[in-house]
Protein backbone atom coordinates (compact mmCIF):
# COMPACT_ATOMS: atom_id res chain seq x y z
CA UNK A 1 0.00 0.00 0.00
CA UNK A 2 2.73 2.53 1.15
CA UNK A 3 4.33 1.99 -2.44
CA UNK A 4 1.28 2.43 -4.06
CA UNK A 5 0.29 5.49 -2.52
CA UNK A 6 4.00 6.90 -3.30
CA UNK A 7 3.66 6.15 -7.59
CA UNK A 8 0.84 8.42 -7.44
CA UNK A 9 1.61 11.40 -4.88
CA UNK A 10 4.35 11.28 -7.48
CA UNK A 11 2.32 11.33 -10.09
CA UNK A 12 0.51 14.38 -8.79
CA UNK A 13 3.82 15.88 -8.20
CA UNK A 14 4.79 15.41 -11.59
CA UNK A 15 1.83 16.73 -13.00
CA UNK A 16 1.71 19.92 -11.46
CA UNK A 17 5.32 20.91 -11.92
CA UNK A 18 5.58 19.94 -15.82
CA UNK A 19 1.99 21.22 -17.14
CA UNK A 20 1.68 25.14 -17.05
CA UNK A 21 -2.12 26.44 -17.76
CA UNK A 22 -1.87 26.14 -21.32
CA UNK A 23 -0.19 22.73 -21.87
CA UNK A 24 -2.96 21.83 -18.90
CA UNK A 25 -6.19 23.38 -21.11
CA UNK A 26 -4.74 21.74 -24.43
CA UNK A 27 -4.16 17.89 -22.42
CA UNK A 28 -7.35 17.77 -20.48
CA UNK A 29 -8.69 14.88 -22.01
CA UNK A 30 -5.74 12.84 -21.87
CA UNK A 31 -4.46 13.70 -18.48
CA UNK A 32 -7.86 13.72 -17.25
CA UNK A 33 -8.00 10.05 -15.72
CA UNK A 34 -4.61 10.28 -14.38
CA UNK A 35 -5.73 13.55 -12.57
CA UNK A 36 -8.24 11.65 -11.19
CA UNK A 37 -6.44 8.74 -10.24
CA UNK A 38 -4.19 10.96 -8.53
CA UNK A 39 -6.56 12.79 -6.80
CA UNK A 40 -8.34 9.78 -5.65
CA UNK A 41 -4.70 8.00 -4.31
CA UNK A 42 -3.74 11.13 -2.64
CA UNK A 43 -7.01 11.51 -0.48
CA UNK A 44 -6.72 7.21 0.28
CA UNK A 45 -3.20 7.80 1.57
CA UNK A 46 -4.07 10.73 4.08
CA UNK A 47 -6.92 8.53 5.46
CA UNK A 48 -5.20 5.35 5.14
CA UNK A 49 -2.37 7.63 7.25
CA UNK A 50 -4.57 8.46 10.04
CA UNK A 51 -6.20 5.24 10.82
CA UNK A 52 -2.44 3.83 10.64
CA UNK A 53 -2.18 5.64 13.88
CA UNK A 54 0.40 7.91 13.40
CA UNK A 55 2.09 8.97 17.06
CA UNK A 56 0.24 11.65 18.86
CA UNK A 57 2.51 14.19 20.69
CA UNK A 58 1.81 16.26 24.01
CA UNK A 59 4.83 18.61 24.74
CA UNK A 60 4.70 19.98 29.00
CA UNK A 61 6.57 22.23 29.75
CA UNK A 62 7.10 23.97 33.02
CA UNK A 63 7.80 27.63 34.03
CA UNK A 64 10.78 28.14 35.94
CA UNK A 65 11.60 25.20 37.49
CA UNK A 66 15.18 23.96 38.66
CA UNK A 67 17.33 21.16 37.36
CA UNK A 68 16.52 19.00 40.41
CA UNK A 69 12.67 19.91 41.82
CA UNK A 70 11.70 16.77 40.78
CA UNK A 71 11.64 13.27 42.34
CA UNK A 72 12.82 11.96 39.40
CA UNK A 73 16.13 14.68 39.47
CA UNK A 74 16.58 13.86 42.83
CA UNK A 75 14.42 16.55 44.66
CA UNK A 76 12.25 15.96 47.68
CA UNK A 77 9.49 17.82 46.32
CA UNK A 78 6.71 15.45 45.80
CA UNK A 79 6.20 13.88 42.11
CA UNK A 80 4.61 10.92 41.68
CA UNK A 81 3.15 11.37 38.29
CA UNK A 82 6.25 12.55 36.71
CA UNK A 83 8.40 10.24 38.33
CA UNK A 84 6.22 7.93 36.95
CA UNK A 85 6.53 9.13 33.34
CA UNK A 86 10.16 9.04 34.02
CA UNK A 87 10.27 5.22 35.52
CA UNK A 88 8.45 3.88 32.46
CA UNK A 89 10.10 6.52 29.86
CA UNK A 90 13.71 8.25 29.39
CA UNK A 91 15.42 10.67 31.25
CA UNK A 92 18.15 12.69 29.33
CA UNK A 93 20.84 14.37 31.85
CA UNK A 94 22.32 17.06 29.10
CA UNK A 95 19.04 18.73 27.85
CA UNK A 96 19.41 22.71 27.01
CA UNK A 97 17.18 25.68 26.98
CA UNK A 98 17.58 29.86 26.03
CA UNK A 99 17.85 30.29 30.13
CA UNK A 100 14.51 32.43 29.56
CA UNK A 101 10.74 31.63 29.26
CA UNK A 102 10.21 33.90 26.11
CA UNK A 103 13.28 32.77 23.70
CA UNK A 104 12.52 28.69 24.63
CA UNK A 105 8.90 29.13 23.60
CA UNK A 106 9.71 30.29 20.25
CA UNK A 107 12.77 27.92 19.94
CA UNK A 108 11.05 25.07 21.18
CA UNK A 109 7.96 25.87 18.81
CA UNK A 110 10.07 26.56 15.48
CA UNK A 111 13.42 24.33 15.89
CA UNK A 112 15.33 27.52 15.67
CA UNK A 113 17.21 29.58 17.40
CA UNK A 114 14.81 32.51 19.22
CA UNK A 115 17.21 35.44 17.34
CA UNK A 116 16.34 34.36 14.11
CA UNK A 117 12.57 34.33 14.86
CA UNK A 118 12.84 38.12 15.95
CA UNK A 119 12.46 36.81 19.93
CA UNK A 120 15.85 37.10 21.27
CA UNK A 121 14.73 39.80 24.09
CA UNK A 122 10.92 39.26 25.41
CA UNK A 123 7.89 39.49 23.37
CA UNK A 124 6.72 43.10 22.33
CA UNK A 125 10.22 44.85 23.36
CA UNK A 126 10.84 46.05 19.51
CA UNK A 127 14.63 47.06 19.78
CA UNK A 128 14.68 47.75 15.95
CA UNK A 129 16.81 44.87 15.38
CA UNK A 130 16.42 42.25 13.52
CA UNK A 131 17.04 39.54 16.27
CA UNK A 132 14.59 41.74 18.52
CA UNK A 133 11.76 42.49 17.42
CA UNK A 134 9.82 40.60 20.16
CA UNK A 135 7.15 39.02 17.43
CA UNK A 136 7.58 36.17 15.74
CA UNK A 137 8.49 36.31 11.82
CA UNK A 138 6.55 34.92 9.46
CA UNK A 139 9.99 32.81 7.94
CA UNK A 140 9.47 30.05 10.87
CA UNK A 141 6.49 27.73 11.02
CA UNK A 142 5.22 26.12 14.27
CA UNK A 143 4.73 22.60 14.75
CA UNK A 144 1.01 23.44 15.26
CA UNK A 145 1.34 24.62 11.88
CA UNK A 146 2.98 21.77 10.06
CA UNK A 147 1.20 19.03 11.82
CA UNK A 148 -2.18 20.41 11.11
CA UNK A 149 -1.64 20.85 7.56
CA UNK A 150 -0.85 16.96 7.57
CA UNK A 151 -4.19 15.82 9.16
CA UNK A 152 -2.84 16.35 12.89
CA UNK A 153 -5.67 17.77 15.29
CA UNK A 154 -3.77 20.88 17.68
CA UNK A 155 -4.78 21.75 20.98
CA UNK A 156 -3.17 24.54 23.16
CA UNK A 157 -3.41 25.21 26.90
CA UNK A 158 -1.71 27.80 28.88
CA UNK A 159 0.94 30.11 28.62
CA UNK A 160 1.38 31.76 24.99
CA UNK A 161 3.88 34.35 25.89
CA UNK A 162 5.24 34.97 21.95
CA UNK A 163 3.29 38.17 20.81
CA UNK A 164 2.47 41.81 21.20
CA UNK A 165 -0.01 41.68 24.22
CA UNK A 166 1.77 43.68 26.65
CA UNK A 167 0.72 47.31 25.18
CA UNK A 168 -2.19 46.24 23.04
CA UNK A 169 -3.99 43.72 25.10
CA UNK A 170 -6.70 41.66 24.21
CA UNK A 171 -7.72 44.06 21.02
CA UNK A 172 -4.37 44.58 19.37
CA UNK A 173 -2.81 42.31 16.46
CA UNK A 174 -3.37 38.63 16.48
CA UNK A 175 -1.58 37.44 13.77
CA UNK A 176 1.30 36.05 16.53
CA UNK A 177 -1.78 34.13 18.78
CA UNK A 178 -2.07 30.79 19.06
CA UNK A 179 -5.11 29.87 16.42
CA UNK A 180 -3.50 32.06 14.09
CA UNK A 181 -0.03 29.89 14.77
CA UNK A 182 -1.79 26.34 13.98
CA UNK A 183 -3.90 25.47 17.45
CA UNK A 184 -7.27 24.42 16.23
CA UNK A 185 -8.37 25.05 20.23
CA UNK A 186 -6.59 27.51 23.00
CA UNK A 187 -7.53 27.93 25.82
CA UNK A 188 -5.10 29.85 28.81
CA UNK A 189 -3.30 33.46 28.71
CA UNK A 190 -1.69 35.27 25.91
CA UNK A 191 0.27 37.51 28.01
CA UNK A 192 2.79 35.97 30.14
CA UNK A 193 2.23 36.71 33.81
CA UNK A 194 1.29 33.83 36.15
CA UNK A 195 -1.95 34.81 37.27
CA UNK A 196 -2.86 31.94 39.46
CA UNK A 197 -6.16 33.03 41.18
CA UNK A 198 -7.26 36.36 39.72
CA UNK A 199 -7.15 34.51 35.96
CA UNK A 200 -6.95 38.24 34.45
CA UNK A 201 -6.42 38.04 30.65
CA UNK A 202 -7.56 34.27 30.53
CA UNK A 203 -8.37 33.91 27.01
CA UNK A 204 -10.43 31.03 24.77
CA UNK A 205 -9.83 31.30 21.07
CA UNK A 206 -9.37 34.53 19.90
CA UNK A 207 -11.91 35.96 23.08
CA UNK A 208 -10.81 37.06 25.98
CA UNK A 209 -13.51 35.49 28.65
CA UNK A 210 -14.60 36.41 31.75
CA UNK A 211 -12.78 34.44 34.83
CA UNK A 212 -14.50 31.91 36.93
CA UNK A 213 -14.09 32.83 40.83
CA UNK A 214 -12.68 30.08 42.85
CA UNK A 215 -10.11 28.42 40.38
CA UNK A 216 -6.71 27.88 40.32
CA UNK A 217 -4.91 28.84 37.03
CA UNK A 218 -2.60 25.22 36.89
CA UNK A 219 -5.66 23.85 37.76
CA UNK A 220 -7.78 25.47 34.96
CA UNK A 221 -4.68 24.32 32.29
CA UNK A 222 -4.79 20.60 33.53
CA UNK A 223 -8.11 20.89 32.92
CA UNK A 224 -8.71 22.17 30.10
CA UNK A 225 -5.90 19.67 29.01
CA UNK A 226 -8.02 16.85 30.31
CA UNK A 227 -11.41 18.34 28.38
CA UNK A 228 -9.44 18.63 25.09
CA UNK A 229 -8.35 14.67 25.36
CA UNK A 230 -11.73 13.28 25.58
CA UNK A 231 -13.40 15.54 23.01
CA UNK A 232 -10.75 14.47 20.55
CA UNK A 233 -11.98 10.95 21.47
CA UNK A 234 -15.70 11.42 21.08
CA UNK A 235 -15.20 13.69 17.96
CA UNK A 236 -11.77 12.85 16.15
CA UNK A 237 -10.99 9.13 16.96
CA UNK A 238 -9.27 8.37 13.82
CA UNK A 239 -7.07 11.43 14.17
CA UNK A 240 -3.41 12.07 15.69
CA UNK A 241 -3.02 14.95 18.05
CA UNK A 242 -0.34 17.31 18.98
CA UNK A 243 -1.03 19.29 22.16
CA UNK A 244 0.97 21.93 24.03
CA UNK A 245 0.62 22.36 27.89
CA UNK A 246 2.16 25.32 29.03
CA UNK A 247 2.27 26.04 32.76
CA UNK A 248 3.15 28.93 34.47
CA UNK A 249 4.13 26.84 37.79
CA UNK A 250 6.29 27.75 39.62
CA UNK A 251 6.94 30.68 38.03
CA UNK A 252 6.87 33.72 40.90
CA UNK A 253 4.66 35.16 42.38
CA UNK A 254 4.41 32.15 45.08
CA UNK A 255 0.69 31.49 45.10
CA UNK A 256 -0.46 27.82 45.75
CA UNK A 257 -3.48 26.25 47.23
CA UNK A 258 -3.83 26.16 51.42
CA UNK A 259 -3.97 22.51 50.91
CA UNK A 260 -0.80 21.86 48.58
CA UNK A 261 1.23 24.90 51.10
CA UNK A 262 0.09 22.72 54.07
CA UNK A 263 2.15 19.67 52.81
CA UNK A 264 5.07 21.50 52.85
CA UNK A 265 5.14 23.75 55.59
CA UNK A 266 7.97 22.99 57.76
CA UNK A 267 9.88 20.80 55.63
CA UNK A 268 12.52 22.91 54.62
CA UNK A 269 13.32 24.11 58.57
CA UNK A 270 16.80 22.36 58.10
CA UNK A 271 17.85 25.23 55.55
CA UNK A 272 19.27 25.64 52.34
CA UNK A 273 22.56 24.00 52.96
CA UNK A 274 21.01 20.61 54.15
CA UNK A 275 18.57 20.30 51.20
CA UNK A 276 21.08 21.26 49.21
CA UNK A 277 23.36 18.69 49.93
CA UNK A 278 21.03 15.62 49.96
CA UNK A 279 20.03 17.18 46.67
CA UNK A 280 23.60 16.54 45.25
CA UNK A 281 23.87 12.83 46.71
CA UNK A 282 20.20 11.74 44.96
CA UNK A 283 21.51 12.85 41.44
CA UNK A 284 24.89 11.22 41.98
CA UNK A 285 23.18 7.95 43.32
CA UNK A 286 20.97 8.09 40.42
CA UNK A 287 23.45 8.29 37.91
CA UNK A 288 22.31 12.27 36.92
CA UNK A 289 25.71 13.44 37.56
CA UNK A 290 29.33 12.49 37.67
CA UNK A 291 30.50 11.84 41.74
CA UNK A 292 33.75 13.75 40.57
CA UNK A 293 31.61 17.13 39.71
CA UNK A 294 31.59 19.24 42.40
CA UNK A 295 28.72 20.31 44.37
CA UNK A 296 29.46 24.46 43.46
CA UNK A 297 29.56 27.11 46.46
CA UNK A 298 25.99 28.12 48.30
CA UNK A 299 24.52 31.48 46.96
CA UNK A 300 22.86 32.10 50.17
CA UNK A 301 24.05 33.06 53.93
CA UNK A 302 23.92 30.42 56.55
CA UNK A 303 20.91 29.50 57.41
CA UNK A 304 22.32 28.91 61.15
CA UNK A 305 22.46 32.53 61.03
CA UNK A 306 19.23 33.76 60.14
CA UNK A 307 16.98 34.24 63.33
CA UNK A 308 13.83 31.86 63.94
CA UNK A 309 10.97 34.25 61.94
CA UNK A 310 13.46 34.50 58.90
CA UNK A 311 13.93 30.78 58.84
CA UNK A 312 9.77 30.04 59.04
CA UNK A 313 9.38 32.62 56.29
CA UNK A 314 12.06 31.69 54.33
CA UNK A 315 10.16 27.61 54.90
CA UNK A 316 7.07 28.97 53.88
CA UNK A 317 8.71 30.48 50.65
CA UNK A 318 9.86 27.09 49.75
CA UNK A 319 6.80 25.21 50.64
CA UNK A 320 4.69 27.31 48.71
CA UNK A 321 7.20 26.60 45.86
CA UNK A 322 6.96 23.09 45.89
CA UNK A 323 3.27 23.24 46.41
CA UNK A 324 3.18 24.72 43.03
CA UNK A 325 5.34 21.93 41.31
CA UNK A 326 3.29 19.66 43.32
CA UNK A 327 -0.17 21.23 41.42
CA UNK A 328 1.36 21.44 38.76
CA UNK A 329 2.17 17.07 39.21
CA UNK A 330 -1.32 16.52 39.85
CA UNK A 331 -2.52 18.11 36.50
CA UNK A 332 -0.10 16.18 34.70
CA UNK A 333 -1.38 12.76 36.68
CA UNK A 334 -4.70 13.84 35.58
CA UNK A 335 -3.48 14.39 31.59
CA UNK A 336 -1.92 10.87 32.01
CA UNK A 337 -5.20 9.43 33.02
CA UNK A 338 -7.38 10.69 30.71
CA UNK A 339 -4.59 9.15 27.40
CA UNK A 340 -5.31 5.75 29.77
CA UNK A 341 -9.27 6.29 29.46
CA UNK A 342 -8.78 7.34 25.98
CA UNK A 343 -7.13 4.79 24.87
CA UNK A 344 -4.07 7.02 23.70
CA UNK A 345 -1.49 6.78 26.02
CA UNK A 346 0.27 3.80 24.53
CA UNK A 347 0.69 5.64 21.24
CA UNK A 348 1.52 8.89 22.43
CA UNK A 349 5.02 10.74 22.99
CA UNK A 350 5.16 12.78 25.87
CA UNK A 351 7.57 15.09 26.56
CA UNK A 352 8.04 17.50 29.56
CA UNK A 353 10.80 19.31 30.50
CA UNK A 354 11.10 23.31 32.06
CA UNK A 355 11.86 26.23 29.97
CA UNK A 356 14.62 27.01 31.83
CA UNK A 357 16.37 27.11 35.47
CA UNK A 358 15.08 28.63 38.39
CA UNK A 359 15.52 32.48 38.96
CA UNK A 360 17.05 34.54 41.91
CA UNK A 361 14.64 37.90 40.69
CA UNK A 362 12.88 39.64 43.21
CA UNK A 363 9.91 41.00 41.67
CA UNK A 364 9.92 44.87 41.00
CA UNK A 365 6.58 45.47 43.31
CA UNK A 366 8.12 42.88 46.28
CA UNK A 367 5.60 42.65 48.73
CA UNK A 368 5.80 39.90 51.19
CA UNK A 369 4.64 38.79 54.95
CA UNK A 370 4.28 35.30 56.51
CA UNK A 371 0.60 36.15 56.51
CA UNK A 372 -0.01 37.17 52.89
CA UNK A 373 2.70 34.90 51.08
CA UNK A 374 0.92 32.38 49.22
CA UNK A 375 -2.17 34.15 49.16
CA UNK A 376 -3.58 36.29 45.56
CA UNK A 377 -1.89 39.39 47.43
CA UNK A 378 1.56 38.11 47.72
CA UNK A 379 3.99 38.92 44.80
CA UNK A 380 7.15 37.32 46.82
CA UNK A 381 9.50 35.14 44.53
CA UNK A 382 11.42 32.10 45.64
CA UNK A 383 14.43 34.27 45.49
CA UNK A 384 18.57 33.46 45.24
CA UNK A 385 18.90 30.93 48.23
CA UNK A 386 16.13 28.97 47.28
CA UNK A 387 16.79 29.00 43.50
CA UNK A 388 20.36 27.84 43.94
CA UNK A 389 18.88 24.63 45.63
CA UNK A 390 16.45 24.18 42.62
CA UNK A 391 19.16 24.14 40.34
CA UNK A 392 21.28 22.00 42.41
CA UNK A 393 23.83 21.21 41.45
CA UNK A 394 24.73 23.83 38.66
CA UNK A 395 25.52 27.97 39.31
CA UNK A 396 23.72 30.55 38.63
CA UNK A 397 20.07 31.09 37.61
CA UNK A 398 17.41 31.83 34.80
CA UNK A 399 18.84 34.68 32.20
CA UNK A 400 22.59 33.50 32.39
CA UNK A 401 24.22 30.84 30.17
CA UNK A 402 25.88 28.81 33.13
CA UNK A 403 24.53 25.64 33.73
CA UNK A 404 22.17 26.59 36.24
CA UNK A 405 20.60 28.87 33.74
CA UNK A 406 20.19 26.51 30.99
CA UNK A 407 20.18 23.15 31.95
CA UNK A 408 16.68 21.15 32.41
CA UNK A 409 14.95 17.96 33.29
CA UNK A 410 13.55 16.29 30.06
CA UNK A 411 11.55 12.82 30.41
CA UNK A 412 10.38 11.27 27.80
CA UNK A 413 7.43 8.71 27.83
CA UNK A 414 6.34 6.60 24.59
CA UNK A 415 5.46 3.10 25.73
CA UNK A 416 4.89 1.89 22.46
CA UNK A 417 8.29 2.67 21.12
CA UNK A 418 10.48 3.48 24.05
CA UNK A 419 11.94 0.23 25.57
CA UNK A 420 14.97 1.70 27.93
CA UNK A 421 12.36 1.77 30.66
CA UNK A 422 13.21 4.20 33.54
CA UNK A 423 16.92 4.61 31.90
CA UNK A 424 19.12 7.97 31.46
CA UNK A 425 20.35 8.92 28.18
CA UNK A 426 23.44 11.58 28.46
CA UNK A 427 23.20 12.56 24.69
CA UNK A 428 22.84 16.16 24.49
CA UNK A 429 19.93 17.78 23.38
CA UNK A 430 18.28 21.24 22.92
CA UNK A 431 14.71 23.18 22.96
CA UNK A 432 15.22 23.25 19.14
CA UNK A 433 15.59 19.60 18.96
CA UNK A 434 11.54 19.31 19.67
CA UNK A 435 10.51 20.10 16.16
CA UNK A 436 12.23 18.09 14.26
CA UNK A 437 11.54 14.68 16.91
CA UNK A 438 7.74 15.55 16.07
CA UNK A 439 7.92 16.16 12.36
CA UNK A 440 10.14 12.79 12.28
CA UNK A 441 7.55 10.90 14.31
CA UNK A 442 4.56 11.77 12.84
CA UNK A 443 6.12 11.20 9.42
CA UNK A 444 5.92 15.07 8.12
CA UNK A 445 8.76 17.02 5.94
CA UNK A 446 9.61 20.20 6.84
CA UNK A 447 8.88 22.29 3.77
CA UNK A 448 10.83 24.96 2.20
CA UNK A 449 7.79 27.48 2.27
CA UNK A 450 4.73 28.24 4.54
CA UNK A 451 2.21 29.91 2.36
CA UNK A 452 4.10 32.97 0.89
CA UNK A 453 7.03 33.27 3.32
CA UNK A 454 10.33 30.94 2.45
CA UNK A 455 10.60 28.88 5.89
CA UNK A 456 14.57 29.19 7.52
CA UNK A 457 16.29 25.98 7.33
CA UNK A 458 15.67 23.83 11.19
CA UNK A 459 18.74 24.19 13.50
CA UNK A 460 17.40 21.25 15.43
CA UNK A 461 17.85 17.50 14.63
CA UNK A 462 15.73 15.06 15.80
CA UNK A 463 15.61 12.89 18.60
CA UNK A 464 14.07 9.96 17.38
CA UNK A 465 16.42 7.75 17.46
CA UNK A 466 18.01 8.90 20.92
CA UNK A 467 14.38 8.18 22.16
CA UNK A 468 14.48 4.77 20.65
CA UNK A 469 17.99 3.53 21.77
CA UNK A 470 19.70 3.64 18.63
CA UNK A 471 21.93 6.38 19.27
CA UNK A 472 23.06 9.34 21.40
CA UNK A 473 24.55 12.52 20.22
CA UNK A 474 27.41 14.39 22.50
CA UNK A 475 29.79 15.76 20.20
CA UNK A 476 26.78 18.49 19.44
CA UNK A 477 27.65 22.55 19.07
CA UNK A 478 25.00 24.67 20.82
CA UNK A 479 24.65 28.03 21.72
CA UNK A 480 23.26 30.23 24.01
CA UNK A 481 22.37 34.29 24.29
CA UNK A 482 20.37 36.34 26.32
CA UNK A 483 20.74 39.58 27.55
CA UNK A 484 24.38 39.92 26.94
CA UNK A 485 25.15 37.01 28.45
CA UNK A 486 26.09 34.00 26.23
CA UNK A 487 28.13 30.89 26.10
CA UNK A 488 29.23 27.91 23.48
CA UNK A 489 28.87 24.34 24.12
CA UNK A 490 31.09 22.39 21.60
CA UNK A 491 31.44 18.33 22.20
CA UNK A 492 33.48 18.32 26.03
CA UNK A 493 34.12 22.05 26.03
CA UNK A 494 31.84 25.22 27.20
CA UNK A 495 33.02 28.56 26.60
CA UNK A 496 30.05 30.84 29.01
CA UNK A 497 30.41 34.87 29.46
CA UNK A 498 28.42 36.55 32.25
CA UNK A 499 27.77 39.99 31.94
CA UNK A 500 27.94 40.78 35.34
CA UNK A 501 31.42 40.03 35.87
CA UNK A 502 32.29 40.48 32.52
CA UNK A 503 34.34 37.65 32.23
CA UNK A 504 34.89 34.78 29.95
CA UNK A 505 35.02 30.91 31.49
CA UNK A 506 35.72 27.62 29.77
CA UNK A 507 34.81 24.61 31.18
CA UNK A 508 35.62 20.65 30.81
CA UNK A 509 31.66 19.21 30.58
CA UNK A 510 33.31 15.91 30.89
CA UNK A 511 35.53 16.43 34.02
CA UNK A 512 33.32 19.78 35.54
CA UNK A 513 29.64 20.18 34.25
CA UNK A 514 29.23 21.97 37.58
CA UNK A 515 31.68 24.83 36.26
CA UNK A 516 34.05 24.93 39.07
CA UNK A 517 37.41 25.09 37.43
CA UNK A 518 37.96 27.70 34.93
CA UNK A 519 40.40 26.73 32.47
CA UNK A 520 40.06 29.64 30.42
CA UNK A 521 44.24 30.53 31.43
CA UNK A 522 45.47 27.04 30.34
CA UNK A 523 43.58 26.20 27.37
CA UNK A 524 43.32 29.59 25.74
CA UNK A 525 43.99 28.52 22.23
CA UNK A 526 40.48 26.76 22.63
CA UNK A 527 38.45 29.65 24.35
CA UNK A 528 39.63 31.63 21.38
CA UNK A 529 38.07 28.34 18.88
CA UNK A 530 35.15 28.33 20.79
CA UNK A 531 34.35 32.29 20.36
CA UNK A 532 35.33 32.42 17.24
CA UNK A 533 32.45 29.49 16.50
CA UNK A 534 30.03 31.28 18.66
CA UNK A 535 30.72 35.11 16.86
CA UNK A 536 30.04 33.24 13.49
CA UNK A 537 26.97 31.83 14.94
CA UNK A 538 25.84 35.50 16.53
CA UNK A 539 26.43 37.34 12.89
CA UNK A 540 24.58 34.50 11.23
CA UNK A 541 21.40 34.45 13.61
CA UNK A 542 20.89 38.03 14.50
CA UNK A 543 22.60 38.02 18.06
CA UNK A 544 24.41 41.45 17.82
CA UNK A 545 24.01 44.33 19.04
CA UNK A 546 24.48 42.20 22.81
CA UNK A 547 23.18 44.21 25.40
CA UNK A 548 22.43 43.37 29.53
CA UNK A 549 19.61 45.54 29.37
CA UNK A 550 16.65 47.22 27.18
CA UNK A 551 19.18 48.93 25.10
CA UNK A 552 18.95 50.16 21.18
CA UNK A 553 16.24 52.62 20.10
CA UNK A 554 13.50 50.77 22.78
CA UNK A 555 10.06 51.51 22.14
CA UNK A 556 7.38 50.85 24.19
CA UNK A 557 4.75 50.60 21.12
CA UNK A 558 6.11 48.21 18.61
CA UNK A 559 3.90 48.85 16.01
CA UNK A 560 5.99 52.25 15.23
CA UNK A 561 8.74 50.32 13.79
CA UNK A 562 8.91 48.01 11.05
CA UNK A 563 8.59 44.74 12.92
CA UNK A 564 8.49 42.10 10.28
CA UNK A 565 11.60 41.84 8.45
CA UNK A 566 11.33 38.58 6.19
Amino acid sequence: MFKFCDVFIVMTLLRDFVLDERSRRKTAPAFGLINYLSLFCSLFCLINLDSANRPNVVLIMADDMGFSDLGCYGGEIETPHLDALAANGLRFTQFYTTSKCVPTRASILTGLYQHQVGMGWMEGTNMRFPGYVGDLYSNCATIAQLLERNGYRTYMTGKWHLTYYRYHGPDGPKHNWPKQRGFQEFYGTIHGSPVYFSLRGLTNGNRQVTPPKGLYYTDVISDHAVRYLRKHQQFFPDKPFFMYVAYTAPHFPLKAKPEDIEKYIGRYQDGWEATRKARYERLIEMGIIDNEWALTEKDAPDWDSLTDQEQTLWDKRMAIYAAQVDSMDQGIGRIVSALKETGQLDNTLLLFLSDNGATDYIPDDYRTGIEILGTDLSSDSQQGPWANVSNTPFRRYKRQSHEGGIAAPFIAHWPDRIKSRGELTHSVGHVIDIMPTALEIAGVTYPEKLGDYPLLPLEGKSLKSTLLGENEYKDRTLYFEHQGNWGIRSGDWKLVYYGATDKRELFNMVDDRTETNDLIDIQPEIAAELFAQWDAWAKRCNVYPLSNSKPWNYSQDPFKGNYNLN
